[in-house]
């Protein structure tokens, strides 16, 4: 993923999915909002990431909104949900004004889930950094990489269980510092099965690729999985998430 600025207008959406209800579901019901706004590279995958979380409103019970639109970013708006998944925006993405709704929405006790290139976005706003854990740097291309589990023990890796490690294609990112001594890691990226590499750029030795943290009363998730249309595809990856946003929005 190169960082180009795009010339061409986003466009922008809103729709919703509400949950039926199972017995099987847990008492509290979900309301999850999607936002994908990008102001530089645009991933594919978007489309896919969108039917993932869509799919997954269904089967896990969440009252589900996907959007584009960065001026419904106000507290009237933001205050009807639990949890907020960034899927794949970039760049800068929120004004000012955006930004203190955002904020203080999320220190009410919110949840917060990125999805891959939640990264690659805000860099000029601290804050945004440390509730994402870090800032997308550089990768090499796009291959097959095995992915060590360190820690299995949150709900998001549930799909993983008895698992030492995970061999898919995806775009391994590398970040502009190591979040390992601000969150919680539970993979990194055994960065010896990478083959394809122009430059050693993308080395980070210790390489983290999947966190979590608390701080500020937010719970906060970022994985690297989705660069690809068949990242979201994946059920392993897609229970991953939906693992994630269950224990986002405190069901966990």
């Amino acid at each position: 993923m190169k960082k180009l600025l795009l010339l061409s207008i986003c466009v922008c959406f809103l729709f919703s999915v509400q949950a039926q209800r199972p017995d099987a579901f847990p008492e509290k019901t979900l309301n999850v909002l999607v936002f994908s706004k990008t102001s530089g590279w645009k991933h594919r995958s978007i489309s896919s990431g969108l039917k993932m979380f869509s799919d997954l409103a269904t089967t896990e019970g969440w009252n589900l909104t996907a959007t584009e639109d960065a001026n419904l970013f106000t507290m009237d708006f933001l205050v009807n949900f639990d949890v907020v998944v960034f899927l794949n925006p970039t760049y800068d993405v929120l004004n000012a004004k955006q930004q203190v709704a955002f904020k203080t929405f999320m220190e009410t006790g919110k949840g917060f889930v990125g999805v891959h290139a939640a990264t690659d976005c805000e860099y000029e706003w601290e804050w945004f950094g440390k509730l994402s854990g870090a800032y997308f740097k550089t990768h090499p291309p796009t291959q097959k990489a095995k992915v060590i589990f360190e820690d299995l023990n949150h709900p998001a890796m549930a799909p993983f269980e008895g698992m030492d490690s995970y061999t898919t294609v995806d775009e391994w990112y590398s970040f502009t510092e190591n979040p390992r001594e601000r969150v919680h890691v539970l993979a990194s990226l055994d960065e010896s099965t990478i083959k394809k590499a122009a430059n050693d750029e993308w080395k980070m030795g210790d390489h983290p690729l999947i966190w979590w943290q608390e701080f500020d009363s937010i719970r906060s998730f970022y994985s690297v999985f989705g660069h690809t249309h068949e990242a979201f595809e994946d059920p392993k990856i897609q229970a991953h998430y939906a693992g994630a946003v269950n224990w986002a929005g405190r069901r966990e």
